[in-house]
C-alpha cells in the first residue's frame, strides 16, 4: 500500500464535470481564525482534491494540518472507508500528533466485498487496526440505502453489526454513516446495543431524529451542509440537540460550507461552519467552540494521550 510518510494520497476525487463544465478546484481562502480552538472530528485527507496557487497539486496531509492549525483547528480525526484508507489513517495518526484515526469499511464497500468473498478478511483487518493506540474510533460504518439497493443490504447490516462489536470490544467510539436509512440504523443500534460513544457523522436528519438520538445519548456531528441555503431542516435539528451532544466536522474534501460550496473542502474551513452554527443557535462562537472541543475530547480522548512515532 501507499506509504503515508511521504504524504501521498490513496485516492482522488473526480473533477465533478457535468454538462461540459468543471468544478472550481481552487482552495478557498483562509477564514478568520477562531479565538477558542476546536477539532474537526471527521475528515478524509487521503483524498487528493484541489489545485493550489500557481497550479500546484492538492494539499497533502501536512499542508492541511498546518493550514488548520493557523486558524484554530487543533486536531482532526482522519477517517478510513476501506482497509487501505484505514491503514493509511492509522499510519498518519501514529506519526502526527494532530491526528487521531478512525478505521472501518464504508457501508457501500460491504456488498462488494461480500460478493468477492472478502468481507470477513477485511473485517479482520479492521479489528487488527482497532488495537492500535491512536486509533480511537470505528467508522465510518452504518447503512447507506442511497447507493446500495435491496440486494446489498444484508451485507451492509452484517458489516455494521461487526463494526459495532469491534467498537464495543475495544472500547472505541462508533462513527455512523447514515444515508437514507435513519430507521434501519436506529433499529440495528437498538437491537445489538450501541457503544457508549456513538456519533452520527454528517447528521442528516430533522428534529425528530435529533430528539431520538438525544434520548439515547448519541452525539450528532454537523458538517458544512448545515450552512446550505436549502438545509433549514438541519438547522431546525441543530436547535433541538442538547449542546453537550453537538460536534462539528468537515467530511473534507466534500460538503464545503457556504459561500464556497462545490470547491475543495479542508479542515481549515471549520471556522465557517462553526460560526454559522453559533448564529443558528444564537450563541457566541467561542462558547460553542469550547463546548464542542470539550465534547470531542470526551468522545475520542486527548490527542496527546499516546506518543507518536518519530521518523528517522
Amino acid at each position: 500500500m501507499t506509504d503515508a510518510a511521504d504524504g501521498s494520497h490513496v485516492r482522488a476525487r473526480g473533477d465533478g464535470s457535468s454538462g461540459g463544465s468543471k468544478r472550481d478546484l481552487s482552495y478557498p481562502p483562509l477564514p478568520q481564525a477562531l479565538v477558542v480552538p476546536v477539532y474537526d472530528n471527521h475528515t478524509h485527507m487521503e483524498i487528493a482534491d484541489g489545485v493550489g496557487e500557481g497550479g500546484d497539486g492538492p494539499l497533502d496531509y501536512r499542508e492541511h494540518l498546518d493550514r488548520a492549525s493557523s486558524v484554530g483547528v487543533r486536531g482532526v480525526v482522519q477517517v478510513g472507508t476501506d482497509l487501505a484508507t484505514s491503514e493509511w489513517s492509522a499510519q498518519i495518526a501514529a506519526r502526527e500528533p494532530r491526528v487521531l484515526a478512525a478505521v472501518a469499511l464504508h457501508p457501500n464497500e460491504a456488498p462488494v466485498l461480500a460478493e468477492q468473498g472478502l468481507l470477513d478478511e477485511h473485517l479482520a483487518g479492521i479489528e487488527r487496526l482497532a488495537a492500535l493506540p491512536r486509533v480511537r474510533a470505528i467508522g465510518e460504518t452504518g447503512l447507506d440505502f442511497f447507493r446500495t439497493g435491496e440486494d446489498g443490504r444484508a451485507a451492509q447490516v452484517r458489516s455494521f453489526e461487526e463494526h459495532i462489536r469491534i467498537a464495543k470490544e475495544h472500547d472505541l467510539a462508533l462513527t455512523i454513516h447514515d444515508r437514507d436509512a435513519h430507521d434501519a440504523v436506529v433499529e440495528v443500534l437498538d437491537r445489538v446495543g450501541a457503544p457508549d460513544k456513538t456519533v452520527f457523522h454528517c447528521f442528516s436528519g430533522g428534529p425528530d431524529l435529533a430528539r431520538l438520538c438525544a434520548e439515547r445519548g448519541w452525539y450528532m456531528s454537523f458538517a458544512g451542509t448545515v450552512t446550505f441555503k436549502n438545509a433549514q431542516l438541519l438547522r431546525d435539528a441543530l436547535q433541538v440537540v442538547p449542546r453537550h451532544l453537538v460536534m462539528i466536522e468537515t467530511d473534507a474534501p466534500f460538503l464545503t460550507p457556504t459561500p464556497y460550496r462545490g470547491r475543495p473542502n479542508a479542515p481549515y474551513l471549520i471556522p465557517l461552519t462553526l460560526r454559522s452554527m453559533a448564529e443558528t443557535l444564537g450563541t457566541d462562537a467561542s462558547m460553542l467552540a469550547a463546548q464542542i472541543a470539550s465534547t470531542t475530547e470526551l468522545v475520542y480522548g486527548a490527542w496527546d494521550a499516546e506518543p507518536v512515532t518519530v521518523d528517522e
